[in-house]
């Protein structure tokens, strides 16, 4: 496939998923993700938006034909004196409110204020399945956008957020970059998939919530390349 195809394929892809998801037909990428319902969950919802990067491109030649170099997805760092998950990476997101209208309205909203982007330049493809966060008791709706007309991201609030960055997928993919990390709490053992984000300043570590989604997405897109899950990523600080 010519490089220039790629991210529209990229697109329409994701797009068939989202509208899979509204359908309801067949098991939708959440099922991938297998999590308790808590009682009394609070609906959110976060931004899962791609686009093509307009300044570093990806070192890794993806084997999905569909995933150029230059294809990125829109990640943030929590600062890390937040009460709830300090210092993790994520989407952009937060609770519903009721003058958003739905997740579609939250997830807009929220990366307004988190990263400063427009809204208007993003296309909204589709909702997809809901998925518990059974720590903080939430029920999350992950919105999929493409971002159409691409706006500058920053940190809007230092007290909410450290970096907002751009990651390109094919590093999220290229199997040097993934593992699992292992929280041991009360005398279990909790594994899930991770990845190593390389930026300017050193490496960031995507875990928890938004490495799962990533994973289960990356999966049900067939995107997902061949990665050895005996490789342990350290939690820096370990989370106790």
């Amino acid at each position: 496939m010519p490089a220039t195809l790629a991210p529209q394929f990229a697109r329409e892809q994701l797009a068939a998923l989202a509208a899979q998801a509204a359908s309801g037909e067949g098991a939708g990428f959440a099922s991938l993700i297998e999590q308790p319902i808590p009682a009394d969950s609070r609906p959110a919802a976060v931004l899962i938006l791609f686009g093509v990067l307009d300044e570093r491109l990806s070192a890794h030649q993806a084997q999905d034909a569909a995933v150029s170099r230059d294809l990125d997805v829109l990640l943030l760092a929590r600062a890390a004196t937040l009460r709830s998950h300090p210092g993790q990476v994520a989407f952009p997101g937060g609770r519903v409110d009721p003058g958003d209208g739905g997740a579609v309205g939250a997830a807009l909203r929220e990366a307004r204020e988190e990263t400063g982007l427009e809204p208007s330049g993003v296309e909204v493809l589709g909702e997809l399945e809901t998925i518990p966060l059974v720590y903080s008791r939430h029920l999350v709706t992950p919105v999929l956008g493409w971002w159409r007309h691409p706006s500058p991201v920053h940190v809007v609030d230092e007290a909410e957020s450290a970096d907002v960055f751009r990651a390109p997928v094919a590093d999220l993919l290229d199997p040097a970059n993934r593992g699992v990390t292992v929280l041991r709490r009360a005398g279990q053992e909790f594994r899930s998939a991770a990845f190593h984000v390389h930026h300017g300043t050193g490496v960031h570590l995507v875990w928890g919530f938004t490495a799962m989604v990533l994973d289960a997405l990356f999966e049900r897109l067939g995107w997902t390349e061949p990665w050895d899950e005996t490789v342990e990523l350290p939690l820096d600080p370990p989370v106790r």
